[in-house]
């Protein structure tokens, strides 16, 4: 359980900070408190982040193309930052793989799925 509880704590801090993703982590989450307890399961399948997150990924395999402009605006933001204030050639060079990993994933593996009000004027 704890490590859920561990998952859990970086999957929000994940929606903070743009460059740590927060699906994976409540994903984990998930797994662990399957696991440990099914009332803890309960609970976190009953959190916002949870019902925002986890749901929408699992039932659609993707994710609506706002969603995904706001994830790569603010993480191309913070990876920038980074690639100026690090002095570290490698460490610019990791950034910029980085980045290009992250669209490479965004584009061509994640789904766009429309929005739920979009979805229902198409019937």
């Amino acid at each position: 359980m704890i490590p859920g509880f561990i998952s859990f704590g970086i999957g929000i801090a994940g929606l903070i900070l743009p460059v740590l993703p927060g699906l994976p982590f409540f994903l984990i989450s998930s797994y662990c408190f399957a696991k440990s307890s099914k009332r803890v399961e309960s609970w976190f399948k009953q959190t916002k982040a949870y019902q925002q997150y986890v749901v929408v990924f699992r039932e659609k395999q993707g994710m609506t193309l706002k969603k995904k402009i706001r994830i790569n605006v603010i993480a191309d933001a913070c990876i920038l930052y980074s690639i100026f204030i690090v002095n570290l050639f490698w460490v610019r060079v990791m950034m910029v793989a980085l980045g290009l990993a992250k669209y490479y994933y965004f584009i061509f593996k994640m789904k766009t799925i429309l929005p739920p009000e979009t979805a229902d004027d198409r019937h």
